[in-house]
Parts: C-alpha cells; sequence; structure tokens
C-alpha cells in the first residue's frame, strides 16, 4: 500500500492497516459518517472475536479520514459453512465524502483479500455503487440475506472462487454482532 495523490486538491492519501492506536480515531469516523454509534460499536466486539478481520484505514496528513471493515461471513449450504468474508462497514468522514477515498479503500481491500483463500465477499450497500467493483446481486446465485427485509437489489456478493463456489445456494450471515446495528 502507499500514498498516492487524488481527487484531494493536492493532498497525499495513504491507505494502510488499522493499528491499536487507531480505534478510537476508526470509531469516530465511522459514528461520523452514519450520524450513530451501532457500527463503531461492532467493529470492536468483532476485533475480539475475528482473528480473520481485515481493517483498512485512510489517512491524510496522518488524519484517520475514511475506514473498511471486513469480517468472516458464512453460507450455509446443505449443513455445511462455506466461509468468506463481509464488507461492513465502508465509513468517509462527512467533508472527504465523494473525492474518490472509499473507492481506493474498497479497491485496495480487494487486492488484499483477493490474494487470500477467501471464496467470496457478501455486501449489504447501494445497487449503483459496489457493481462497479464487480459485486452482483446475490440472489443470482441463490444466496439470500439473513435479514428478510433486506431488498433484493441491495444484497450483494462477488464470487473469488467460482469452483468452490459453483454449487453453493443458502443464506448468508454476517457475524452475530452485526444483528445489533440492523
Amino acid at each position: 500500500m502507499g500514498a498516492k495523490k487524488g481527487r484531494y486538491i493536492g493532498t497525499i492519501v495513504t491507505i494502510r492497516e488499522e493499528s491499536k492506536n487507531d480505534f478510537s480515531a476508526i470509531k469516530q469516523t465511522n459514528d461520523k459518517a452514519f450520524g450513530q454509534s451501532k457500527e463503531g460499536k461492532v467493529i470492536d466486539k468483532i476485533r475480539k472475536s475475528d482473528s480473520q478481520m481485515l481493517s483498512l484505514v485512510a489517512e491524510i496528513n496522518n488524519t484517520i479520514v475514511g475506514h473498511i471493515f471486513y469480517s468472516t461471513a458464512e453460507i450455509m449450504h446443505n449443513d455445511e459453512s462455506i466461509v468468506g468474508m463481509g464488507l461492513a462497514p465502508i465509513a468517509v468522514l462527512p467533508e472527504y465524502q465523494k473525492q474518490g477515498i472509499g473507492k481506493r479503500l474498497i479497491n485496495e481491500s480487494l487486492n488484499i483479500i483477493k490474494a487470500q483463500s477467501v471464496p467470496f465477499i457478501i455486501v449489504l450497500g447501494h445497487e449503483d455503487y459496489y457493481p462497479k467493483f464487480g459485486f452482483e446481486i446475490a440472489s443470482k446465485y441463490g444466496i439470500k440475506c439473513q435479514w428478510d427485509d433486506v431488498p433484493d437489489e441491495a444484497f450483494m456478493i462477488m464470487i473469488l472462487d467460482k469452483e468452490k463456489m459453483s454449487d453453493i445456494r443458502g443464506v448468508a450471515k454476517y457475524k452475530d454482532e452485526w444483528n445489533e446495528a440492523m
């Protein structure tokens, strides 16, 4: 990862993995981006229980302005659990939104995850945003969201291991901690 100039009026945005010193700033970034504290609280809980999670921050001048978080997710198929990743959340401070920081966080995190043996990534998000990165409506593959009230077009999946996922159908679930935020 590294520094790269973007549309941020000449400033350099650095994308890197989180460190323990970042936890408070990450919570504040999520709280401000979502206008609530649910996401930040869930992230803090998952950090304690999910050794496979991925958490990246975007910094400008040593200040965290964005954050992306992945935790393990599973699809139950014929009494078998297929473990992948769930993207949630991605947050950018309001004053830095619509400047490409979220896009950078997604692209850099996808590069990391694609290099691992992860068969899929799920995301619950805007139907016009996530397909730009390769996400597709999950129901196309017979995958449903654990939460019944989620619109079909908002629940998406990126298949990374086509062979492993070829006949997989079922309900995709984020970590239980996410139930608190829904």
